[in-house]
């Protein structure tokens, strides 16, 4: 069984608020325990009651298993894919919503391209325009496997 196979699959805005989190510093024990007892925060930018009240207690294996094991978002859209970057790994990247050209660009690390590989839906795919080396980043295109073929 491979990676990927293993990881469960969640909404894109459940993970969004996951990686929202998970920017708190909380570790993985923390972080299950604080949003099962619904001891959350409140910043405006998510109601973090919805993961309390949704995946993590309707479904409190794949909520535990996407915090200590990773995940694989269930559908993504252009603008989830660049605000998943935001939040999950502090960059801003530039969307293209010129039709038929989509992407999502973004600078990312070795480490930033696997975790954003890793979470991917089914029907995207990234491409190189500069490969990052050592520490520096690399450029990147995020776009729908259609603009591919």
């Amino acid at each position: 069984m491979t990676e990927s196979t293993k990881r469960v699959r969640i909404s894109q805005w459940d993970a969004l608020m996951l990686e929202s989190l998970r920017s708190l510093g909380w570790s993985h024990e923390e972080l299950i325990r604080q949003v099962q007892q619904n001891e959350l925060p409140t910043d405006g930018q998510f109601d973090y009651t919805e993961l309390a009240t949704g995946l993590a207690s309707k479904e409190p294996e794949v909520f535990v298993s996407a915090v200590t094991d990773g995940y694989q978002i269930k559908y993504n859209t252009i603008r989830g894919i660049r605000t998943w970057i935001a939040v999950a790994l502090g960059r801003e990247p530039e969307l293209s919503l010129e039709e038929g050209s989509e992407a999502v660009i973004s600078e990312l690390t070795h480490a930033e391209y696997d975790r954003l590989q890793q979470v991917l839906s089914l029907g995207w795919v990234i491409q190189e325009v500069r490969p990052a080396s050592g520490d520096a980043a690399g450029l990147y295109l995020i776009v729908p496997v259609a603009q591919t073929n």
